[in-house]
């Protein structure tokens, strides 16, 4: 699924500007999200996990397209990925996803951490802030602050 102009936007407003560690897109697609965020924060180490083949080649393009060195984009499925050293999760995902994601967090991760989803919620969280865009489904944009318990 990917990630509307508006959606790209609100979720980049979500993000405050003192992020401090990598930034992740958990399943980064045709690199609408990642693209832009890699452009936003030039200085941060931007990550992008996509296991689809065509999108993740069309992501490779823009990359080196925009010389955009602060990007890394790995074909893998992030559920594989050590998540750890993130300051920043940014996901669309559908339920069974962010299902799938929370349960993952819970057992890995140690540090706090930033989420912002498009549409779907983290089940068990409350999000510290939600954003309904100006779109025909009013598309919730959901801000979590992760702190392990």
């Amino acid at each position: 699924m990917m990630s509307s102009g508006k959606a790209c936007q609100a979720m980049l407003a979500s993000i405050d500007g003192t992020v401090k560690g990598p930034l992740i897109d958990l399943g980064s697609g045709w690199g609408t999200l990642v693209i832009a965020l890699a452009r936003k924060y030039p200085r941060q180490q931007v990550i992008g996990y996509e296991l689809s083949l065509i999108p993740w080649l069309v992501s490779m393009i823009w990359k080196y397209g925009l010389q955009l060195n602060n990007l890394t984009l790995y074909r893998k499925d992030f559920m594989k990925a050590d998540l750890s050293g993130a300051s920043l999760l940014c996901c669309y995902l559908f339920p069974e996803g962010m299902l799938s994601l929370e349960e993952k967090l819970k057992g890995e991760l140690s540090n706090e951490i930033r989420i912002v989803s498009n549409t779907f919620a983290l089940s068990s969280f409350q999000p510290i802030k939600v954003t309904k865009l100006n779109d025909i489904y009013q598309s919730p944009i959901y801000l979590y602050h992760w702190v392990p318990r």
